[in-house]
């Protein structure tokens, strides 16, 4: 299966939100400053309703990337196959740009407890979720993004480092990066390694999006909560991965505290200055 599929695709991007409908459906395509949407998949994973309703409205104006929360590409029964079902009937409905999930497990023997649990850096973690995306991407028939997860604990297991992890799972599954640049900065806070380091070690031509996102300081760790804007650190990261990365689709996540629309959009006009600053800088010295 080729890395490179995908259309080209516009740059910057904000994850769907209900509160932002009907302003988005009023207003003329593109008019909040907003080249795409992220939608969480499993929000549409259903039947009918008004969810699906006003997605099918938003779409005829802006292209849409899938992100989902409970693949569980790190289970070792693998993802469920009425999961499956239901996400590639979300996939022939929307025709999105790409659909990504997470470098994770979220629960076992058909329970989903609604957590991204991080995984143990081992040959033998390794395998198993290699042979779930190639599960899943042969299903889907395309290739899947997987998003590097912010983590709070490590495991005795673990036997490489996590950027060797999330390069070797996408390098032997032939599948692609969603570079979480504000998880990278949390889990290296909380590890304490250069998360510089992280990025280097990543293949740059499967990283095909990244999310930037806020977090907070909690009992001694900042936590990945999506509740505000992005920090200082995270701006900054994001800079050098646009240097290491070029310019790769970018999106803002806000999951709690959700502000109006045009304020995320104000704060996505700062990524894309940021981007068009670095990556000119880049040619330039090119």
């Amino acid at each position: 299966m080729s890395a490179s599929p995908f259309p080209p695709s516009p740059c910057f991007g904000l994850g769907l939100r209900p509160s932002h409908y009907q302003e988005i459906v009023q207003g003329a395509p593109g008019a909040c400053g907003v080249d795409w949407f992220e939608i969480l998949s499993e929000n549409y994973m259903i039947p009918g309703g008004k969810p699906l309703a006003m997605l099918d409205l938003i779409r005829r104006d802006y292209p849409l990337a899938m992100h989902g929360v409970s693949l569980s590409v790190g289970t070792p029964q693998g993802p469920s196959p009425d999961y499956l079902r239901d996400l590639k009937a979300l996939v022939e409905r929307v025709q999105p740009l790409w659909v990504s999930d997470h470098l994770c497990w979220t629960g076992t023997h058909g329970r989903n407890m609604h957590e991204l649990f991080p995984l143990p850096y081992s040959e033998e973690a390794l395998a198993v979720v290699v042979r779930n995306v190639l599960r899943v991407q042969d299903y889907l028939q395309r290739p899947i993004l997987l998003e590097n997860v912010s983590s709070y604990v490590s495991f005795h297991a673990d036997s490489m480092r996590e950027w060797d992890f999330v390069a070797a799972v996408a390098e032997r599954s032939d599948s692609l990066i969603l570079l979480d640049v504000n998880n990278v900065y949390v889990s290296s806070v909380n590890h304490g390694f250069d998360p510089r380091s992280y990025l280097d070690a990543l293949p740059a031509r499967r990283v095909r999006q990244i999310h930037l996102a806020g977090h907070s300081a909690q009992d001694g760790c900042i936590i990945d909560t999506h509740d505000r804007a992005v920090a200082d650190p995270v701006w900054a990261l994001y800079a050098d991965a646009l240097r290491r990365f070029g310019p790769v689709a970018t999106m803002i996540e806000r999951d709690d505290n959700i502000p109006p629309l045009a304020e995320l959009a104000a704060e996505l006009a700062r990524a894309r200055r940021l981007a068009d600053a670095v990556c000119g800088a880049a040619r330039e010295a090119a």
